[in-house]
This record gives structure tokens, sequence and C-alpha cells, in this order.
């Protein structure tokens, strides 16, 4: 767990010593704080509800850009290299750059809790969805992290990585009209692959196991895919 802790903290660093972790996250809280006040205007409810049902719209285009530097750039300049050449494991590597992009969007969770704070000032919400909600955003977050991290790992352009990310993510955001549309078992089957329908039970205050199991499936997947694609390097 050192190494994985070693490339956590270069990674995180790497993030913070450019303008990329401050864009993002000023982006982030900007499109999520006007979210916010546009379904509280509306909705005149003291509920965060709305916001996290939303939120995955904003990850479609904010989790590449966090993802698409993590494994692409270190191809591009030839530093990947030089990690594998040191006592360091592929699976360490990737752990490690995984947890970096999870931190940062735990810094980033971690500054919308200004919204449920003012909810609390001035109104008497229901705590259980609004922690259920958190919990779901953040496994979502983590889910499609791993998949941009997958993505990454494919090439050395980062733009290409991003574009990659990005239509996986968008094909899981859609599974589930694509799988109505269907129909029968094929469309069943492309339907459980929807994030969404996995993510509807989070805002109402309910967590169930299977779309836990969902999440952690996805996060696993693309960090066991990543690391494969990152061991086929030692042999090209």
């Amino acid at each position: 767990m050192r190494n994985v802790w070693a490339v956590s903290v270069r990674e995180l660093r790497s993030y913070f010593l450019s303008p990329l972790a401050y864009v993002v996250i000023a982006l982030f809280l900007a499109l999520s704080g006007y979210l916010f006040a546009l379904i509280l205007a509306n909705g005149r409810e003291a509920s965060l509800r709305g916001l996290v049902q939303n939120v995955s719209v904003l990850y479609l285009f904010i989790v590449p850009a966090i993802s698409m530097r993590l494994l692409a750039e270190e191809q591009r300049t030839g530093t990947v290299e030089l990690l594998l050449t040191n006592p360091v494991q592929e699976w360490e590597i990737v752990t490690g750059k995984f947890l970096a992009s999870v931190m940062l969007v735990l810094v980033m969770l971690g500054l919308t809790l200004l919204f449920p704070l003012f909810l609390f000032i001035y109104g008497n919400p229901d705590r259980g969805p609004i922690i259920t909600g958190y919990v779901g955003i953040f496994l979502q977050a983590a889910a499609f992290l791993s998949i941009g991290l997958w993505a990454s790992s494919l090439t050395q352009n980062q733009i290409v990585a991003a574009i990659v990310s990005f239509a996986l993510l968008l094909i899981l955001w859609l599974s589930e009209n694509l799988g109505q549309f269907l129909g029968g078992t094929i469309g069943s089957i492309i339907s459980y692959a929807s994030v969404i329908t996995h993510f509807q039970s989070f805002p109402q205050g309910v967590i169930q196991s299977n779309d836990v199991i969902y999440y952690l499936s996805l996060v696993l997947a693309g960090i066991v895919l990543s690391t494969l694609s990152l061991q086929s390097r030692r042999y090209r």
C-alpha cells in the first residue's frame, strides 16, 4: 500500500500544481450551484433530491476532464516506462491514480456541503435522503472515474481519452432508454446496465445492495481493465 499511496500523492499534487483542478472544481461548483438555486426556486422544497438526480449530467463532462490525463499523459511523455522500471506493480500505479482522482472528487463534493447547510439554516430538510444522496453521487463518481481511467490507458492523447470516456459514460447513461426501446430480454439486460436505473433509490433515502454492488463492480472492472492495458505495454 505504500506504493499506492506514493502514486496517489504524486498524482494529487500534479492536479493542484496545474490549473486543471481549480478549473474543474470551479466549474462543478458553479454548475451545481446554479442547478441548486434553480431547482430550489422552482420546487420550493428544502431538499437536495433534484440536485443529486442531475449531478450525473455534470459528471458526463467533469469526469472525462479529470481522468483524461491519468495514464494518457504518462504514456505520451514516457514517464510510465520509468514508473514500471521501479519496484512498483501495474495495479499499484492504476489504483494510486484512481484514488487520487477520487480524492479530487471528494474535495469537490465536500465544497457542495454548503448547499445542505443552507437548507438546514433556512429550513428543516430530511437528513436521510441527503446522506444517501451523497453516498449515491460518490459511488457514481467513483464508477465514472474508473471508466475514464480505462479510457486514459488506451491512448497517449488526452483529448482522445476524454472523448472515449465521454462516449462510454453516455452509453451507460442512455442505456435505460435504449433498453426500453429494444424491449425483451436484451432490452432488460441493457437497461440493467444503466447508471440512472441504479441511482434512483439513493435520492429517496434508500440504499439497495444491488445498486452498491453495481457501482463497485464498475469500479473493479475499470481498475482491472486499466491494469491489463498497462501490463500490455511491457510486451510492446
